[in-house]
């Protein structure tokens, strides 16, 4: 089919690709066809979203105008939160938080349970008040908070349908200053962990496991409430702006404004600007969740292999995020830390230690990202049977199943 994710690492395997412009497009491609899957951004860096033998709808022509209401904002499901965060911040809204690209779809990052930072911001999943759906008959279902269904829903991995429009919480809009800090000592983030997640409203670590101290400390804080500091435990004010990988020699040119200059949350959130590709797609990607209170014994555990990762590595983010009681979310049950790997383009090195890395997580009950490479699903989900049961129901011919929803989900 000629048809590839955004890193390239995995060629889709479907028939034929479809692009419908409208709802009702949407609705009789799925009722039309045996096998199908939705793609966004393609920013996936597994097979989670091929239809082997069926269709791909390609979403980006989708026309869905954003809607504002009273205290939420709806969007297309194929929207990209980079879109339409200018036109909610001039509406005097925001997001309460957002991924580190602004690139990404709505409906993509909601269904694979993806994540900004900061330890009492819970995952992108958690806004999300409403979710429209085509279902495998064609029809049109939206579900709401009200909906016993909707826990599983949301963090839906594709099962359920293809997702035409979401609703979305929004609060007052707000600005923020982002800070980097150099160089802080492995032993200072051990023992002050605590306080330097709550050094902002949103923190990430920047380490390659191997260096004798982690490289960068990034504060995102609300103009607000924010109070000066003239280090953090032991790391120094960056002289200038920081790449996450500015170990590796990359330059900061497409990285959000830094140094402590204010902005929109739009633009200080995200790592990467919308306006610039963040990368070629010359990386790989993995992330795992630990439970906050594992959080130091984790990254002790694989700090211990650090050795083994570098060579393989670009960077390595550290981000805290608040739990919520979504079915198949990473964060399902309670606050979590992820440990996130982007790794150099080299596929079969990184299978290689994906499963000396999940041993070192396992006792952790380490969850994987849905949407990254993994080698074991690892963690345990408490609603796993309910989810099944669902996509049973909504999806009875399994129109929407796949292989990596047989591996790691809905079983064979």
């Amino acid at each position: 089919m000629g048809e590839s994710n955004w890193a390239g690492n995995h060629a889709y395997t479907a028939d034929a690709v479809v692009a419908p412009r409208t709802v009702d497009e949407v609705r009789a491609a799925v009722a039309g066809a045996s096998r199908v899957k939705a793609l966004g951004s393609r920013h996936c860096f597994n097979d989670i979203a091929d239809s082997p033998g069926g269709v791909l709808l390609d979403l980006r022509a989708l026309d869905v105008p954003v809607e504002f209401h009273d205290g939420s904002v709806t969007v297309g499901g194929s929207a990209r939160y980079g879109d339409f965060a200018g036109q909610l911040h001039a509406a005097g809204f925001a997001l309460p938080n957002l991924a580190s690209l602004p690139h990404i779809t709505v409906a993509g990052s909601v269904a694979t349970g993806t994540h900004g930072s900061g330890r009492r911001q819970p995952g992108l999943a958690a806004a999300v008040s409403a979710v429209e759906l085509v279902t495998a008959d064609g029809e049109l279902r939206t579900f709401t908070r009200a909906d016993p269904e909707f826990a599983g829903v949301v963090v839906g991995l594709g099962a359920f349908g293809v997702v035409t429009r979401l609703t979305l919480d929004v609060v007052p809009a707000f600005d923020v200053r982002q800070d980097v800090f150099d160089a802080l000592p492995w032993d200072a983030a051990y023992r002050h962990f605590d306080e330097i997640e709550d050094a902002g409203y949103s923190v990430s670590l920047f380490t390659n496991w191997a260096n004798d101290t982690i490289d960068q400390v990034w504060v995102k804080s609300r103009v607000d409430a924010f109070t000066a500091r003239p280090g953090l435990f032991g790391a120094v004010p960056a002289d200038g702006p920081r790449h996450p990988a500015h170990a590796a020699g990359i330059p900061a040119d497409n990285c959000t404004p830094q140094l402590g200059v204010p902005g929109p949350w739009h633009e200080r959130l995200p790592h990467f600007q919308l306006a610039f590709t963040p990368s070629v797609g010359d990386e790989l990607q993995s992330e795992y969740f630990v439970p906050y209170a594992d959080a130091v014994a984790a990254i002790r555990a694989v700090r211990e292999i650090g050795e083994l990762l570098a060579p393989v590595l670009l960077v390595s983010e550290i981000r805290a995020i608040a739990g919520d009681e979504l079915w198949l979310s990473p964060c399902h049950g309670g606050d979590r830390v992820a440990l996130h790997f982007t790794w150099q383009p080299r596929q079969a090195d990184v299978e290689a230690v994906l499963p000396v890395l999940e041993e070192r997580l396992a006792p952790f009950g380490a969850r994987p990202h849905w949407g990254k490479l993994f080698h074991a699903a690892g963690g345990a989900y408490p609603r796993l049977a309910e989810f099944r049961e669902l996509a049973g129901k909504l999806d009875p011919t399994g129109k929407f199943r796949n292989p990596f929803l047989d591996r790691h989900v809905l079983g064979g």
